[in-house]
Formats: C-alpha cells, structure tokens, sequence
C-alpha cells in the first residue's frame, strides 16, 4: 500500500487555504497492524512557489505564511515520533524511516572549484568520507529517532548517496537541456542500491 503524504503531517483546507499543520497526523491509526512500516520526506520540505502544496503552517495555536523548513521538519518528525509511540505494536509491524536522500547542486560540498552542480560528473567522489559532511536535516532525523521509545530502523542511505554526484539526471532529466535536476537520480542507479539495503535489513531484523 502506498500512502501518499510527502510531509507526514496534514495538509488540511480551510477557509479556502491550504494549512500544512505541524501538529497532527489524521491518518495515523491506520498504521496499526501492517507487517512493515516505511516512511521517508525531506525532499518535498523545500518546495516553493507554484510547487509548495501548502499556503501556511500551524504550529499548535501560531498559524504563519512561512518559517523556517529544518524547523518545521523537526517538529513534523516530533509529531510522526508520537504517533508512532502511540499506535505501532513492535511485536507485529516493523517501522524504517529512509534517510535524507541527498543533492549535488552546489560543487563546494565536494571540494571541486572547477564545477558548479552535478551538471557533466561522470565519476563518483572516491573517498568513504563526503567533503561537505552530514546534512543538517538528516541530523535532526537521527536526534528525533533517538527520542522514538518504539524500534524504529534508519535505512541510512545519505551517505553513500552523496558520493554519487554522478548519479542525478542532470542535463538528462525533466526539462531536457534546458533544465538541470540535481535533486533526483538516474534509472538504474542509485536508488537500486537503497532497494538492495531494504531487502537486506528485513531479512536481518
């Protein structure tokens, strides 16, 4: 079953605007009782524009047109925590959480000056270590995780992921040449290797 909800919480209509509230999870009990639990957001937090599904965010009784999306990300994981504390029996439904999946578009976190983006890489960065480290928001993932009191499996994909400034569509993804897609991955590619770790951790837990 896929559930389509790229922020966790609710997006909710309201007076004929779209409210993403940072504080409820209205579909949260339908997770009780599924075998497998698996849940992954990030990459839509940084929408804007035409693109931004919400025109405001309710944090508890503070409703405001914009504030700052790590912020809002971390309480949005706070509220998913809960949920999961409340509503997930450990001894039937094993829950993942996939990491933050990665970009290359600015050069500088891969310690290149001659580059700009992903545009044109052709290798992977030959190291086990990322010049530009960790990225914030998978370390609020990891801190919320920590706070979780129910078994909760980080498929930590970022990592590798970002190694692989090779691995985005670039010039070859939605808009052709005119375009440049730094933020999504190649078919086959990268993904497939986060597949291979899935399949690998519910074979061992």
């Amino acid at each position: 079953m896929f559930l389509r909800n790229a922020f966790l919480v609710d997006i909710v209509n309201e007076k004929d605007r779209r409210v993403l509230k940072l504080n409820s999870i209205g579909n949260g009990r339908i997770w009780k009782g599924y075998d497998v639990l698996i849940f992954d957001t990030w990459h839509w937090w940084l929408l804007t524009g035409r693109k931004q599904p919400w025109d405001y965010v309710q944090d508890n009784n503070i409703t405001r047109k914009d504030m700052n999306r790590t912020v809002a990300y971390k309480k949005a994981l706070r509220t998913w925590a809960r949920r999961v504390n409340l509503n997930v029996d450990p001894a039937k439904t094993k829950v993942f959480f996939q990491g933050v999946s990665p970009d290359h578009v600015d050069s500088r976190d891969w310690a290149d000056p001659t580059a700009k983006t992903c545009r044109g890489e052709t290798w992977p960065i030959l190291s086990t270590e990322y010049p530009g480290g960790s990225p914030s928001p998978q370390d609020v993932l990891k801190r919320v995780l920590r706070s979780v009191s129910k078994k909760v499996h980080l498929l930590d994909i970022t990592g590798l992921s970002q190694l692989r400034k090779d691995g985005d569509p670039s010039a070859f993804g939605y808009g052709g040449h005119r375009g440049n897609d730094c933020t999504h991955w190649c078919l086959p590619g990268v993904p497939d290797t986060w597949n291979e770790l899935l399949f690998a951790t519910l074979i061992q837990t």
